[in-house]
């Protein structure tokens, strides 16, 4: 349903905001909120769009064995949870278990597609939020488990993509159903009367919350429904104009969706009576609706006037006469029981009805044209099938003609009875054809019977109005407008439906304000515009989003003078509501939505959001909390989350370690947060079994995610500025400290645990290498904005103290006796045999010359798709089915999201890779990394913000990581660029009169064999090497001339 969400200006000011939020706090909002349209999680591959299948189950602690690689930063922090599962036995200080069942999610910062492939070796169950089902009914919530945790369970499965924002709605529609069930059952004939009457009342309530999910799902969860032109038979009929006109009708379609929401509410009410009182609307003896008793009166006596001479179905009203009290009352009690049952929108059974009790004449009043259903919907012109009865009728008559006939009869006959003081319920089921309202109203004593009556009136005018354009003579537009202010001058059925356009709303904001007023209904249904769910309901019908948000914190804020957000909550279920309501509004209006409802939607949200999670905390539901929480503006979430932390610090040790999980899983950890480095390396109190096992193998997580960080890291921290990223000496210093006690934690004698103290090892050279390169840079520049003559002695010592520095370090890297430095060199665990693919994926922004970030569109995604492609020779991309895929992330409007996929080949992918360059997918995207593609903007590259690459099969299922390629693509960024970096260093020596032995070093390792450097070097590289080569040796001339002409 296309409703307008744009907010309308609020009838009053919005309430303040309470001191604790501030919008520009800690920095400037995240440009793209966390809330935009995540990509899907269901594991499937961008490239083949098949899902990926599951990996096999990982261990992920240290256990003696091997240690699975798992280069996504996102998975190491899944694996910590899951193998918490494997500690659940170990017991508390207080004597509870430690450790929760191990808890599964998909990376809230993730979404990409390496995230989905990673993810598909992750378990979804948990203890805490149980999984959903995905059939119609939902499962019976265990005993003990409250509608809290299962709206969170139900939310998290939503956010992971598991389940449809649309089906969580009606999922939340059916929990509040479930437990207002559940409530009433629990309290017949168990309580005493007071008790049992707030129960009813809590029960209601839950069913009011019901209706206000229904109605979201109604409007704006709920899809457009398209007419196949197969449903129509040539000549079309009136009722299929009407669905037509409908169908692309806005303001129809609004009216629809109202009007089928209240049938479907009025419809479970009779089931529910069913179920709780065993009674059933339309339950008559057959033929009680014959008039039994009159016609025995007319055999025995026939001299009263006042009675009726006949029994036909037309001689009360011919006649003037009445009826037997008796027969009247029990005609009334029918009629009430076809109005219940035409209120639930039950038409075929008000049918069934009217002929079981001998009044079929009735049921051809309320179906005509043979029994046609001519509601306006698709579902009436389904069930109609492509019957020709209406069509014959319309070819004789003209389209519409009868159905004006039939409104027109069915308006004279509301007014006739109403003139002769007859049955409420027989005038409104009659009035309720020909959409005169004021004789449908006074027996609408409820809100939703009002509110359809309107809607359905309104509705059923709509389209007689526009079946009105087929009619062959009409009125001219001088008696129209005299119609349409009340002045009915033709009373025949070719005016229709202007005998009752002056009671109809003329917009959703009239039909609203009538539901107000106690003119035009009973004094029940004004009165109940004021309870909670009316009016967010009839918020939700205008569209006024904006005015909705304002109206529920509203209710919810503390009060101005109260600004403790701790304090007990009066409504907690109506703050669950809210948090809800906010969180399903933000998904589906995602892709389209004003800035300024945009606005609304984060700062009112997360106020509403916040005091949720702050009730959760409150009642010791710590393992909720990340689910909500982690759905705040990012420095918000965490800063509760610390908040949080601070007041449990006296807790058990159970509830702390709760309070840990939820955080370490939900916190909005990215790829660059070096924070995620501390979580890993929390250290369990010394009191639990196997604490220094336990100890290890979190080190061992953080030794492995740093190493991922590492080499992300080094690709966007490749120009030649003095300033220090500050993301990995960060990281450095954060382990510095646990890596000194690694003998004491872990045991270096697993190849896996090996290789990755080696890589740390390796990072560390490189840091500390591009600090000290960073920091001659600096002083470099420093000496360079100053006169040579100014410079004094100790500055230019400075300078070539740290060139010397520089050189020395680069040369421990460049010249590694053992090992060469980040060594790729794998062997696969693949026979060629089996046909395997390789796919590296990465999440980029495109970065100009000058720094700026390129916002990326569908154009330049398609020139980099192009340019990626040139990169690679034809016969690469034909023999090994070369895929490239650029798109603009659905999670970032400013990044990019890169997918390439090929075949594997013997050395790369198969057997052993010698190079260690990462083979061919590391070579196309070391050449975006550089900004060196050919066929794409000079000068453009791409800052890596997540970087991934694993094995697949032709399926596009994940096999294995494929750790390889990402350290072989290090490898051709990062030496090349050290190299550059030191003839950098040696050429300002060799200015300050030193020696070039360092630069023919450089020269010598460049152009050996056995080093491989060369091809790790792009042909602007390479360039820049020869211009560094060729000042070196014209550096060297001039020294030579010097010392020729200082000796002679």
């Amino acid at each position: 349903m296309e409703v307008d969400p744009s907010p309308s200006p609020p009838s009053s000011r919005p309430p303040p905001l309470p001191g604790y939020f501030d919008p520009e706090s800690s920095g400037r909002r995240e440009e793209y909120r966390r809330y935009r349209k995540r990509m899907s999680s269901s594991n499937v591959s961008p490239l083949l769009g098949s899902s990926l299948s599951k990996s096999s189950e990982a261990r992920l602690l240290y256990d003696g064995g091997s240690i699975p690689r798992r280069p996504n930063a996102g998975l190491l922090l899944e694996d910590i949870k899951q193998e918490a599962q494997d500690y659940s036995n170990l017991e508390g200080l207080d004597g509870s278990r430690m450790f929760s069942s191990a808890k599964r999610r998909a990376s809230l910062d993730g979404g990409s597609a390496s995230d989905a492939a990673y993810s598909s070796g992750r378990q979804a169950a948990r203890q805490t939020l149980k999984p959903v089902k995905m059939e119609d009914d939902m499962y019976v919530p265990h005993e003990g488990e409250t509608s809290f945790t299962m709206f969170a369970s139900l939310l998290d499965s939503a956010i992971q993509g598991l389940m449809p924002f649309p089906d969580v709605i009606l999922q939340f529609e059916r929990t509040c159903r479930n437990a207002s069930d559940s409530i009433r059952s629990a309290a017949t004939g168990k309580l005493r009367v007071v008790e049992d009457k707030l129960m009813q009342q809590k029960a209601q309530l839950l069913l009011d919350e019901a209706a206000s999910w229904s109605l979201l799902w109604c409007l704006y969860g709920k899809g457009n429904e398209d007419l196949s032109e197969e449903l129509f038979v040539p000549p079309t009929t009136s009722h299929q104009e009407a669905c037509r006109f409908v169908a692309v009708d806005l303001t129809a379609q609004l009216c629809l969706r109202i009007v089928l929401w209240l049938e479907g509410l009025a419809s479970e009410a009779l089931d529910l009576e069913k179920k709780v009182r065993g009674s059933h609307v339309g339950s008559y003896l057959p033929s009680s609706g014959v008039w039994h008793r009159t016609q025995r009166y007319l055999k025995r006596n026939n001299n009263d006037s006042t009675i009726v001479k006949h029994v036909d179905f037309d001689a009360p009203t011919r006649e003037g006469a009445q009826l037997l009290p008796d027969d009247k009352k029990q005609d009334e009690l029918l009629l009430e029981d076809i109005w219940t049952l035409l209120r639930a929108g039950r038409l075929e059974e008000a049918s069934e009805l009217c002929r079981s009790a001998g009044q079929a004449w009735r049921a051809a009043t309320l179906c005509p044209f043979g029994g046609i259903d001519m509601f306006p919907s698709l579902d009436a012109l389904l069930r109609n099938g492509k019957s020709r009865t209406l069509q014959a009728i319309e070819l004789e008559s003209g389209i519409g003609r009868q159905w004006r006939l039939w409104k027109w009869a069915s308006y004279c006959a509301s007014e006739k009875i109403a003139e002769q003081d007859g049955g409420c319920y027989e005038m409104a089921v009659y009035a309720l054809q020909c959409s005169n309202l004021k004789r449908v109203l006074p027996i609408c004593m409820d809100w939703e019977s009002a509110c359809w009556a309107m809607a359905r009136s309104w509705l059923d005018v709509q389209v007689d109005l526009v079946l009105s354009q087929y009619q062959t003579s009409r009125p001219d537009g001088r008696q129209l407008d005299d119609d349409m202010n009340g002045a009915q001058n033709s009373v025949g059925p070719e005016s229709w439906p202007y005998h009752v356009l002056d009671q109809q709303p003329r917009n959703i904001t009239a039909l609203l304000q009538n539901l107000h007023s106690s003119d035009f209904v009973h004094e029940n249904v004004s009165r109940a515009c004021r309870e909670q769910h009316r009016q967010i309901e009839m918020n939700l019908m205008s569209g006024d989003i904006a005015h909705l948000l304002d109206l529920l914190w509203s209710w919810l804020s503390p009060a101005e003078e109260d600004q403790n957000t701790a304090r007990p909550l009066d409504d907690p279920e109506m703050i669950r509501f809210g948090a809800h309501v906010v969180l399903v509004l933000r998904y589906i209006f995602s892709d389209e939505i004003e800035d300024e409802l945009e606005e609304k939607l984060v700062t009112v949200g997360d106020l509403i959001i916040n005091l949720y999670v702050r009730y959760l905390f409150s009642e010791d539901q710590e393992e909720l909390v990340g689910v909500y929480a982690s759905q705040l503006q990012r420095d918000l979430c965490i800063n509760l989350f610390v908040e949080m932390m601070e007041l449990r610090l006296n807790s058990s040790l159970h509830t702390m370690y709760k309070l840990f999980l939820s955080a370490v899983e939900y916190l909005p950890f990215s790829s660059g947060d070096a924070m995620v480095i501390q979580w890993l390396c929390f250290t369990p109190p010394p009191s639990i079994p196997d604490f220094q096992m336990i100890t290890g193998k979190l080190l061992i997580r953080a030794l492995m995610h740093s190493n991922t960080l590492f080499r992300e890291f080094s690709l966007i921290s490749m120009r030649r500025v003095p300033e220090l990223p500050a993301g990995p000496h960060k990281l450095l210093a954060i382990l510095a400290e646990p890596l000194k006690q690694k003998e004491n934690l872990i045991s270096p004698e697993d190849q896996e645990v090996s290789d990755n103290l080696q890589e740390f090892e390796d990072w560390h050279e490189y840091y500390s290498l591009d600090a000290t390169y960073r920091n001659w840079l600096k002083v470099e520049m420093q000496n360079a904005a100053v006169s040579p003559d100014m410079l004094s002695a100790e500055e230019n010592d400075q300078a070539v103290a740290a060139a010397k520095e520089t050189l020395e370090l680069a040369f421990l890297l460049l010249k590694k006796d053992e090992r060469p430095w980040l060594d790729a060199v794998e062997s696969s665990p693949f026979e060629p045999s089996q046909p395997i693919f390789l796919e590296l994926h990465a999440c980029a922004m495109l970065c100009l010359p000058s720094g700026e970030c390129m916002l990326p569109d569908a154009t330049s995604c398609t020139a980099l798709t192009s340019a990626l492609y040139s990169t690679a020779n034809e016969e690469d991309v034909l023999h090994r089915q070369l895929k490239v895929d650029v798109q603009v992330s659905s999670r970032d409007p400013c990044c990019i999201e890169v997918a390439l996929r090929c075949l594997a080949a013997e050395g790369d992918g198969y057997g052993l890779h010698e190079a260690s360059d990462g083979g061919l997918l590391a070579a196309i995207m070391a050449a975006g990394f550089k900004g060196e593609l050919s066929r794409f903007q000079p000068g453009v590259s791409m800052a890596i913000s997540r970087l991934d690459a694993w094995y697949s099969d032709g399926n596009g299922s994940v096999e294995s990581t494929a750790a390889y390629i990402i350290r072989g693509l290090c490898r051709r960024c990062c030496l090349p660029e050290t190299i550059l970096r030191s003839m950098q260093a040696c050429i300002s020596l060799s200015a300050a009169g030193n020696s070039l032995d360092d630069c023919d070093k450089l020269i010598e390792l460049v152009g050996s064999s056995e080093s491989g450097m060369l091809h790790l070097f792009s042909q602007q590289q390479l360039q820049e090497f020869l211009i560094f080569e060729r000042e070196c040796l014209i550096s060297k001339m001039e020294l030579e001339e010097e010392q020729l002409s200082s000796d002679s």
